[in-house]
């Protein structure tokens, strides 16, 4: 048996865990009075025990001030979004001015793209994945067709083989319709596969041929290191309740790089918590957008819900996303090696790992085909206490969240399936 293939390894590498305290920060589901084996953070991520006191202080301005809340206590609601906003610039890599926590991710899609998606009679088309989210396609065709154009001014860029897409083909394609292209969208990290993209060379190639580039960072952001503003992606937006734990429904928020933070001309959907903050109370017409990414705020913000993101956010700011990313690939590494050996021990591949192997090209997330009997095995492991995710017609994702999982959870994890399999 190899060294690492057994118990006391993975008990080994949980001792060593620099991040092993944060475990303890988060509730973990009980299954038949134990803790269950969460896999599931890339849908839904674990709460953090300090959510309830944070929803709590807000609950308590609200009881006590009333509508002065907005502008008393020691969270004044009327600027509850600006101490949000340096908790997620570095997990962005962002400037303060470029980001704001606000509305849901596919709202904020389409506002971007108000903005950013600004088709001509030469140039009308948008690429993007052709396994983006469902979400993303949909906002996607009803865009296009908004402006007055058919789904042939969608571009999809399919994979190579199996399910996965090459940097070398994304930038082939764009470089074949550059003289078309509006905009190029795409996911951060792909949910299906786990798939990273390589968005610093990416967004050279489109900054090289005028093309605009939007990102979706639904799968990216608190999961991978990202450096928005010195990759010069337009824009970007990402939801919360995924790799950032802020509970279900969580609020968005947006990137909108620097180079636009002055621009009073760009076309967007504007609303009154956007409008200048010195002036917004006068109540007067004329919309005048605030400076940077807070100038296309609609609305003033839902404080319960961003009280449990700044809540969860705040762990990040204590991990470190770049340690955090280092365990990440540590645990995946961990899985993956532990399915090679079982399918090994058995001869044949049992369970096949969609993935990239490539840790620099995937996230937290492992796609695993299971050849036989898929739905059959993830019923199982729901029944033995695994959360994890199922995905038509044979795929169970699982996510290693490097906050709250732990290498004996993987390990037990495999062991699990081989008893399945039995």
């Amino acid at each position: 048996m190899n060294e690492k293939n057994n118990l006391q390894y993975a008990i080994e590498c949980d001792k060593n865990d620099p991040l092993k305290y944060f475990r303890d920060q988060y509730h973990i589901p009980l299954h038949n009075g134990k803790n269950c084996i969460y896999f599931c953070g890339n849908s839904l991520g674990l709460q953090p025990k300090i959510v309830r006191e944070y929803i709590e202080i807000e609950l308590l301005q609200w009881e006590k001030y009333g509508v002065e809340g907005h502008f008393t206590g020691n969270n004044p609601w009327v600027s509850y979004h600006e101490p949000i906003t340096p908790l997620l610039t570095p997990l962005l890599g962002a400037q303060t001015i470029e980001v704001v926590s606000m509305n849901q991710l596919t709202v904020n899609l389409h506002l971007m793209m108000v903005s950013f998606y600004r088709p001509t009679q030469k140039r009308n088309k948008i690429l993007m994945e052709a396994s983006a989210f469902p979400s993303d396609q949909y906002a996607v065709e009803s865009q296009v067709k908004f402006h007055g154009y058919t789904t042939d001014s969608i571009i999809e860029v399919n994979a190579d083989k199996g399910v996965l897409i090459s940097t070398e083909k994304i930038i082939n394609t764009i470089l074949q319709n550059k003289d078309e292209i509006a905009l190029v969208l795409l996911s951060g990290v792909n949910y299906y596969t786990g798939q990273v993209f390589d968005l610093k060379t990416i967004a050279k190639v489109c900054k090289e041929n005028g093309i605009t580039i939007g990102v979706d960072l639904a799968h990216a952001i608190g999961n991978i290191p990202l450096q928005l503003h010195d990759w010069e992606i337009d824009f970007a937006t990402w939801c919360s309740y995924k790799y950032l734990n802020s509970g279900p429904g969580g609020v968005s928020g947006v990137f909108i790089h620097e180079k636009y933070s002055k621009n009073k001309d760009l076309p967007r959907f504007a609303g009154w918590w956007g409008y200048e903050a010195a002036s917004r109370f006068k109540m007067q017409k004329g919309f005048i957008p605030q400076d940077g990414a807070e100038g296309w705020q609609l609305s003033n913000a839902p404080v319960l819900s961003m009280a449990a993101h700044k809540a969860a956010l705040s762990l990040f700011q204590e991990a470190g996303i770049e340690k955090l990313r280092v365990k990440s690939i540590a645990l995946t590494e961990f899985c993956i090696f532990l399915i090679d050996e079982l399918n090994n021990d058995r001869g044949e591949i049992v369970f096949e790992i969609i993935s990239p192997r490539n840790s620099s090209e995937r996230g937290s997330q492992l796609s695993i085909v299971a050849k036989k009997n898929g739905k059959m095995i993830f019923k199982a492991l729901s029944e033995r206490g695994v959360i994890c995710d199922w995905r038509e017609p044979d795929v169970i994702r699982i996510a290693t969240i490097p906050m709250y999982n732990t290498f004996e959870e993987v390990y037990l994890f495999v062991e699990i399936l081989k008893e399945i399999i039995k």
